[in-house]
């Protein structure tokens, strides 16, 4: 029998032990190769693109020639104002890599050694790098669309006789939100926090090429579809596939998106639920690939990526 993928020696690429034997000087250099590809890791400076600078080596940062601008190999990404040390910092991406099903704060500030915060404000950073991947990525071909509601929990009433009906909107917190989530078939997946899964239908307008298919379930409000695309419907009271049409493969992504707010972060806030959603995506897309790319993805992207829009330092903005 052949082995699975996922457990083969060929999906573990990188190992957390050889991050810290390789030292802080291997670390610092693997952030130069991605953050400057084109030049193996020669600094190219930020402001004026010359490919001259001085190298300040006591100070890990390089002075351009051209207009003496001062600046490291994280500046103006989303490590910018970073303190931690390479090798916690690679170690801390490497960990989040292998988390199939994410890893929470508390975790990551154990097993890196830093505060709680820093834990969580990196992680954070890192989920907004992995989610402009697909910031702006058109779907196409057969893409299937569904909705899945988290957050809102009321806690029931002790007695019986003091208890109502949860269902009722009356009685919700007004915290609730769905993950309106598209992904298309052997390709990406796209995901969305709104109030309303019907406010899906506009999403996909907006973000599904013409004369894609479109794979949707019962719910009613997926009609309206039928206008813009040719619609496959799948009832899942009666059958979860027939003739080709399901929605299984956004399903999939639900699946691994509840386990890890379930299993790993317990309670996740609305206000930060469409990072934790777009993280879901990004290791659903490249479930295939191994540990030691998954980390070099992160960090490639972490280093195109600019100075955050919600995070600054250690700490939220």
């Amino acid at each position: 029998m052949t082995q699975h993928f996922l457990l083969s020696a060929a999906s573990r690429t990188l190992k957390l032990k050889d991050i810290y034997k390789a030292g802080e000087e291997a670390a610092y250099r693997k952030f130069c190769e991605l953050r400057w590809p084109e030049t193996d890791g020669e600094a190219i400076c930020p402001r004026c693109g010359c490919c001259e600078t001085y190298d300040i080596s006591t100070r890990r940062k390089f002075k351009c020639k051209a207009c003496s601008h001062q600046f490291s190999v994280t500046s103006g990404t989303i490590f910018a104002s970073r303190k931690m040390d390479f090798t916690d910092l690679l170690a801390a991406i490497c960990i989040i890599a292998n988390a199939a099903k994410g890893v929470s704060a508390i975790q990551l500030s154990r097993d890196v050694g830093c505060q709680y915060k820093t834990a969580f404000v990196l992680a954070h950073k890192i989920r907004e790098a992995l989610a402009d991947e697909t910031e702006n990525a058109k779907l196409s071909g057969t893409v299937e669309i569904d909705g899945a509601y988290f957050g809102g929990h009321v806690r029931p009433a002790n007695e019986e006789k003091n208890r109502v009906d949860r269902r009722l909107k009356r009685h919700q917190t007004g915290k609730r939100r769905v993950v309106v989530a598209l992904r298309q078939r052997s390709g990406r997946t796209l995901s969305f926090v709104r109030k309303s899964e019907a406010e899906g239908v506009e999403i996909a307008r907006q973000r599904v090429a013409t004369g894609s298919e479109i794979h949707a379930d019962e719910a009613s409000h997926w009609d309206t579809l039928d206008a813009f695309f040719p619609v496959g419907r799948i009832n899942h009271s009666e059958a979860y596939s027939a003739n080709g049409i399901c929605t299984n493969q956004v399903e999939s992504y639900f699946s691994r998106l509840r386990r890890m707010v379930g299993g790993q972060h317990h309670h996740v806030s609305g206000k930060y639920l469409h990072q934790y959603a777009a993280h879901a995506a990004w290791l659903e897309d490249h479930r295939r690939e191994s540990n030691g790319a998954l980390a070099s993805r992160i960090v490639a992207g972490a280093m195109a990526a600019p100075v955050s829009r919600e995070w600054k330092g250690y700490w939220q903005r």
